[in-house]
């Protein structure tokens, strides 16, 4: 079989870089929309190949899940001998539990479409949902983005300081990221008032005189990153805060929110296409090299163990 890879309209930056780290090119296939919203991917021949789809679904979500849907289908239907979603950041991973009656179980209709379009296995980065892989009846290569983060903030002297997990959810990513930098975790409880306030309640671990590295899988309307920096000032931390982050959505007002709270670093990746509104503050680290080093791996069937998989 030979390697194919294939770029979406979500992030074609990305999908380019991880097929050149790969020595190779990534097709773009043709998108056609027509009047009433429907998308018409087109792609090119590529019989008996192992085709990868990089398309991350990013705002808005439910177009970009559809093209990754039609664009899976099409690479099966142009005789593809084995076709990968890779999904750098999935959209609906939040949506995995029902909070009150009636309501649906987005990651698994979300991943059940994928598999319905003829998708053999997804990759994901750092997913919100810790068990997505339970929700998914294909393989799931979960990766994560640690690593890259990690050494980005090691290309500056650390000094006295603490990774803070910025709600119960983000725990054991900062466990993975003290173990990583040899430093302390702190966290934070928090409660949602709504989808965009949230509300820092209680601080478990010391910060006082520290510099605090707050890390999460995402920073959505910032609300979070917000209400967490002001609880560690209250608490004595150093200002300047320094905020790691996989999944760079900023939407609404986030980038203003996170300009104004006087963060030392914002560090992000590029699993999604980063707003022209961003922070100045803000860095971008590419995921590409763990992607092209994973499905190389995957082409070839080696494991993956020794990539930092998230657990």
């Amino acid at each position: 079989m030979a390697l194919c890879i294939v770029a979406g309209t979500a992030n074609p930056n990305l999908a380019e870089a991880v097929a050149a780290g790969m020595g190779s090119v990534a097709m773009r296939g043709g998108l056609e929309r027509f009047p009433d919203g429907e998308l018409c991917p087109v792609v090119g021949p590529m019989r008996g190949d192992d085709v990868y789809v990089v398309q991350p679904t990013a705002p808005p979500v439910n177009e970009h899940l559809m093209e990754l849907a039609l664009l899976v289908d099409a690479c099966r239907r142009a005789g593809s001998e084995r076709v990968t979603a890779v999904v750098p950041y999935f959209g609906y991973a939040r949506q995995d539990r029902r909070s009150r009656p009636g309501q649906a179980i987005g990651v698994r209709v979300a991943a059940d479409i994928l598999v319905a379009a003829g998708a053999d296995r997804i990759v994901v980065v750092d997913p919100h949902t810790p068990g997505f892989e339970a929700t998914c009846s294909i393989p799931v290569e979960v990766l994560t983005a640690t690593s890259v983060l990690v050494a980005a903030l090691r290309d500056r002297e650390l000094g006295r300081s603490v990774i803070v997990a910025p709600d119960l959810g983000a725990v054991k990513l900062a466990e993975r990221f003290g173990a990583a930098a040899g430093l302390p975790v702190a966290m934070v409880r928090k409660s949602r008032l709504s989808g965009t306030s949230v509300r820092a309640e209680e601080l478990v671990g010391d910060v006082e005189g520290c510099r605090p590295i707050v890390v999460d899988d995402m920073i959505s309307t910032g609300a979070t990153i917000e209400a967490t920096t002001r609880l560690l000032e209250a608490h004595g931390a150093l200002p300047g805060t320094v905020v790691a982050a996989t999944h760079a959505l900023l939407l609404e007002a986030a980038p203003d929110r996170l300009a104004q709270l006087g963060l030392a670093r914002l560090l992000v990746t590029d699993t999604v296409r980063i707003p022209s509104a961003a922070p100045p503050v803000l860095e971008v680290c590419s995921v590409a090299t763990v992607l092209s080093d994973a499905i190389g791996r995957l082409y070839r069937e080696e494991p993956l163990d020794d990539l930092g998989r998230f657990e």
